[in-house]
């Protein structure tokens, strides 16, 4: 009976020290994010802090999903728009997954519309099923593409100044100076998982704005177009006008500097 007793005892140990090594390790997660100065801006159960179209966006599962279903009647893109402040300089992780025909992106120092509901206007990291653009710098509704996947650009302004759209060509922005190659696009375009979870960090500081998707550089922008560059602005997920999808969002945190 004795042996019984000490191997009971050694067990109800074992469970304590376990339990205490478990909850160590959840208080020691929570003070990193704390000492890193990342906040979490989705509760994992509701739309608390968000608008957007309820035909499109819910939260199930812990996930932030935005979809199109065949009875969708969407007739413009449309964005989850945070309504907690309108970040200048940050950081900003999330995890995402998008279905194979999906097309979105997250928005950023963006103008909200007044005449089209739930649209942003400008920068944005786009996303997109094929990850055929995932990673790159696209400027919703103004200057198009600013940087493509693997490049580090220069955006120069306007000359002479004039409607923006004269100044777009193959959906690109004609002052986009390549300054750096990061990387082959296809090369790049396999750290990408289709289908599947996905982290982006977006590091946006003062006209400097860089996309990291799973730890590595996809793009960076340096803005110096003085009449179209913005410092501050609404942020926002996108579901883009198209066929039936789906796209989810998890673990999102910003850190305003």
């Amino acid at each position: 009976m004795k042996d019984f007793r000490d191997l009971k005892y050694l067990f109800i140990l074992a469970i304590i020290s376990f339990t205490a090594c478990g909850q160590k390790k959840t208080s020691d997660t929570n003070q990193e994010e704390k000492v890193d100065g990342f906040v979490s801006i989705f509760d994992g159960k509701s739309l608390n802090g968000w608008e957007g179209d309820p035909d499109i966006w819910r939260v199930e599962d812990g996930f932030l999903i935005g979809e199109l279903t065949p009875e969708s009647d969407l007739k413009s893109n449309t964005f989850l728009i945070w309504t907690g402040g309108k970040p200048g300089d940050f950081e900003l992780k999330v995890d995402f997954k998008i279905t194979e025909n999906g097309n979105s992106g997250i928005n950023y120092r963006s103008e909200r519309l007044d005449d089209v509901p739930f649209a942003l206007r400008g920068y944005q990291a786009d996303i997109d099923g094929k990850n055929t653009y995932t990673g790159q710098n696209y400027e919703e509704r103004k200057r198009t593409t600013l940087a493509y996947r693997g490049q580090q650009t220069k955006i120069n302004p306007q000359d002479p100044p004039g409607e923006i759209r004269d100044f777009v060509e193959r959906n690109a922005w004609r002052g986009l100076e390549l300054t750096k190659e990061l990387g082959d696009r296809d090369s790049l375009k396999n750290i990408i998982k289709a289908e599947d979870w996905n982290h982006m960090h977006l590091v946006i500081k003062g006209n400097v704005l860089k996309h990291y998707v799973n730890g590595v550089l996809m793009s960076e922008v340096i803005d110096e177009d003085p009449i179209n560059r913005s410092f501050g602005g609404h942020l926002g997920f996108q579901v883009h006008v198209g066929p039936p999808m789906q796209v989810a969002f998890k673990n999102i945190f910003i850190k305003e500097k």
